[in-house]
């Protein structure tokens, strides 16, 4: 359903779709967009061709969670949550709070151990995971 002519009046979620962890916070996040403000892109999907234009071009799409504003800005990380926070009213009342003094940094390193420990903290299905981890 996400197609280059629907997302681009939205905010583009860019998400390694091979990831379990990204999966359920694809699933958790679509929940919470109660006023439909996100679309949602798998990094692998061949089809998105903004995928290789500038500003998404050469970012690391699979090592982290990127989002694309309708403006083409590319926030990635703690900064794209950031940037989540302000737009999914679930969300308000924290949003505030995450630009507290050493509260982005904080959470730019707990967003990065996240990311790179993701296949550890959610079993693929089954328990067995043939995705090869990409550190």
């Amino acid at each position: 359903m996400t197609t280059q002519t629907t997302t681009h009046r939205h905010a583009r979620v860019i998400y390694d779709g091979n990831c379990p962890l990204c999966l359920r916070s694809v699933a958790i996040l679509r929940k919470l967009d109660w006023l439909g403000r996100l679309a949602y892109v798998n990094a692998h999907d061949a089809d998105q061709t903004f995928l290789r234009e500038p500003p998404v071009a050469g970012a690391p799409l699979l090592e982290e969670m990127h989002l694309l504003t309708p403006r083409t800005k590319l926030y990635r990380g703690f900064g794209a949550f950031r940037w989540l926070a302000w737009r999914l009213p679930a969300c308000w009342l924290i949003a505030p709070l995450l630009y507290l003094p050493g509260v982005p940094w904080l959470g730019q390193c707990i967003y990065r151990w996240i990311a790179r420990n993701r296949y550890h903290l959610v079993p693929c299905q089954g328990g067995v995971c043939d995705i090869q981890k990409r550190h």
